[in-house]
């Protein structure tokens, strides 16, 4: 549902794009998923083993339902983020992983057969006869497996390969990556900026923080002014960095096109900059993570801070009539931002039974969700306190379960977090990356002040390693509340509880998994293929990595963390490869009589990556035959000399 006195999108030219054939009005500088939203379309997908339901989670890279095959070209590009791809006029998106249609999908009867398909039904079943392998299980699992389809078609796209060097690369462009840019530039640093996103501000643009007496998408504002007014500042949007590598080395990918209907011919479509920078700050923020508790993957139930960033940032509200359930402080913002925009607020559920939330609308202190209701969409919610149990009917439900800093690039490197009881979290350890430095939410620090602190810190250590004198001292200045996070994991009940949304991981999974010995979290995460799916479990591996824990008697300390590992988000080949294709597949690399050769009319041989003459022809002859039989003679008579230098002599 859109609101017209909210978000930052101009609302007075509409796009016309098309989801399943149908067609849908948006505005320039929606996403998919923001478009969706606003034309009241929950249902977005299936899930990858049990074909259920699924509706948008989150408003970032970190989804893991909302994949949709785009179509652009007479190709089709699968499983991009409705959340990420943005709309233009034109813009063909299907949905994946249902036959015949998203509405009713056959397969969902493996729901129905959940019971036999649990953790690690593959290693126990199509043993027997052996004979049936080829003939019948594998065909059926090959079809069945997957999400999306491949485009048979050749990729007439165009790539580009880039190689940048700077003194600092700044990853996140948020609060933190933002003043980060602005103090190390200030003090004349070559700094390169990059964030994922099409605009810079990361979380501020979802909320209405106040920061030095303004609107915290005003200070942004003035942020990316002066930054672009600096010759020794390179910003690039809607790039990512998927990998750290030895000797201060990242990969990037850069989505250059995919937001533009037609561009010209010789467009670059993705652009790969390989970036090396003397030091670094990771300022990538945190992603929020959900609770599980019974059905708790129906379409309609969301992460409480995107619904707020899709009302703040694009206008749009979730669900008329919404219902938030948190463990922290910073959900009170979904609820009052809700109730500012004039969206009714049906509950507002906190498992602390001293939350400090006030508000006019329904508050249940000490209370937890622990089912809901609804098929292709969230109708209710049933929760339970000391006064009993309760439905509440709602179209939508924000889920606050913490957040998690995003620390994945800090530990390609091969270093492991460690576990933060205070804020229930993982952190990055000191120096686990050689010159890189960790600041604001994604060092734990989750109010925008105490972000702003952690990057004044570490930027004055920065420039005094480097010599530089020149140090700041006074921050903005940010109102914001206190985070106070007091976790739960999982909500006790007799209905299954969702992990992994994309591949139908359960809690029970990790109980099963522990019983059957599988108790390490790598041999756990294998044997349910939790945080195996697209998303990696972004959102989901530290609650399993609780539970876990919680089931095998260990802490989650002791238990650790599975291996992050490039990418961090999926990356094109093609971006990758370049302009590595048909004769351009390889340099090629001439030997210094290579121009005699061509003017001789030499048909020339690939030898490695070298030309080299495979004959000398002369008037008269017809063939190649004719041209090596005179050759031939002609050593065996006389003299011949032959240039290898390719193999290093002559």
């Amino acid at each position: 549902m859109r609101i017209a006195s909210q978000g930052i999108l101009n609302q007075d030219t509409e796009i016309t794009f098309y989801f399943d054939s149908k067609p849908y009005k948006g505005f320039l500088g929606d996403t998919v998923a923001s478009a969706l939203l606003a034309n009241d379309v929950q249902l977005v997908g299936r899930s990858f083993k049990y074909h259920r339901p699924r509706g948008i989670l989150g408003i970032g890279s970190e989804e893991p339902n909302a994949l949709i095959s785009v179509h652009k070209g007479g190709r089709v590009e699968p499983n991009v983020r409705a959340t990420v791809q943005e709309i233009y006029q034109g813009l063909i998106v299907t949905s994946q992983n249902s036959w015949p249609n998203l509405k009713f999908d056959a397969l969902a009867i493996n729901d129905i057969a959940a019971r036999f398909l649990s953790a690690g039904f593959y290693y126990k079943t199509f043993m027997w006869p052996p004979r049936f392998w080829e003939a019948l299980y594998e065909p059926i699992i090959r079809r069945a497996a997957g999400l999306g389809r491949l485009d048979s078609k050749t990729d007439d796209d165009n790539y580009d390969q880039n190689f940048l060097f700077c003194d600092l690369l700044i990853i996140g462009g948020g609060p933190s990556g933002l003043l980060s840019a602005l103090l190390t530039a200030r003090a004349g640093l070559d700094v390169i900026l990059v964030d994922e996103n099409a605009n810079f501000g990361g979380q501020l643009r979802f909320e209405n923080t106040i920061i030095d007496g303004d609107h915290c998408k005003d200070w942004v504002d003035r942020c990316l002014v002066e930054l672009k007014s600096l010759d020794n500042v390179r910003m690039i949007s809607r790039a990512t960095v998927f990998g750290i590598y030895d000797q201060g080395t990242f990969g990037v990918l850069e989505r250059h096109s995919h937001h533009v209907q037609n561009s010209e011919n010789d467009a670059v479509l993705d652009r790969y900059h390989r970036i090396v920078a003397s030091s670094s700050i990771l300022a990538s923020g945190s992603i929020e993570r959900h609770i599980a508790f019974g059905n708790n993957d129906r379409p309609g139930i969301m992460m409480a801070s995107a619904v707020r960033g899709y009302l703040n940032h694009y206008g749009v509200s979730a669900g008329k009539s919404v219902s938030i359930f948190g463990n922290n402080d910073d959900a009170f913002n979904t609820a009052y931002d809700l109730k500012n925009a004039g969206v009714e607020i049906a509950a507002y559920i906190d498992s602390r039974s001293d939350a400090g939330i006030q508000g006019d609308f329904p508050i249940f202190r000490g209370a937890e969700v622990y089912d809901t209701g609804g098929r292709l969409a969230l109708e209710h919610i049933c929760i339970r306190d000391e006064k009993g149990e309760r439905r509440i009917q709602t179209d939508c439900l924000g889920v606050a379960g913490g957040w998690n800093p995003t620390i994945h690039l800090s530990c390609h490197t091969n270093s492991k977090p460690e576990w933060n009881s205070e804020i229930a979290a993982f952190t990055s350890k000191e120096n686990s990356v050689p010159g890189m430095k960790v600041v604001g939410s994604a060092n734990g620090h989750f109010t925008t002040s105490a972000c702003f602190k952690s990057v004044l810190e570490v930027v004055n250590e920065l420039l005094n390693s480097k010599g530089i004198k020149r140090k700041s001292k006074s921050l903005p200045k940010a109102s914001d509340a206190d985070y106070n996070i007091s976790p739960i994991w999982a909500v006790e009940g007799n209905k299954r509880a969702w992990l992994d949304f994309q591949n139908d991981v359960t809690t029970k999974d990790i109980k099963q998994s522990v019983a059957e010995n599988f108790s390490s979290v790598e041999h756990m995460k294998r044997y349910t293929t939790q945080g195996m799916a697209t998303d990696q479990g972004k959102g989901s591996n530290v609650i399993s990595i609780a539970l876990l824990a919680d089931a095998s008697g260990e802490s989650i300390e002791s238990t650790g963390t599975t291996t992050f590992r490039p990418p961090y988000t999926p990356i094109s080949i093609g971006a990758i490869g370049s302009s590595g294709r048909d004769k351009g597949f390889a340099p090629e690399r001439f030997t210094t009589t290579h121009s005699i050769s061509i003017a001789l009319a030499a048909p020339m041989i690939e030898a490695g990556l070298w030309y080299r003459p495979s004959y000398y022809p002369k008037i008269g002859e017809t063939d190649w035959l004719q041209s090596y039989n005179r050759e031939v003679l002609s050593v065996r008579k006389n003299v011949g000399i032959c240039d290898v230098s390719t193999l290093g002599k002559i």
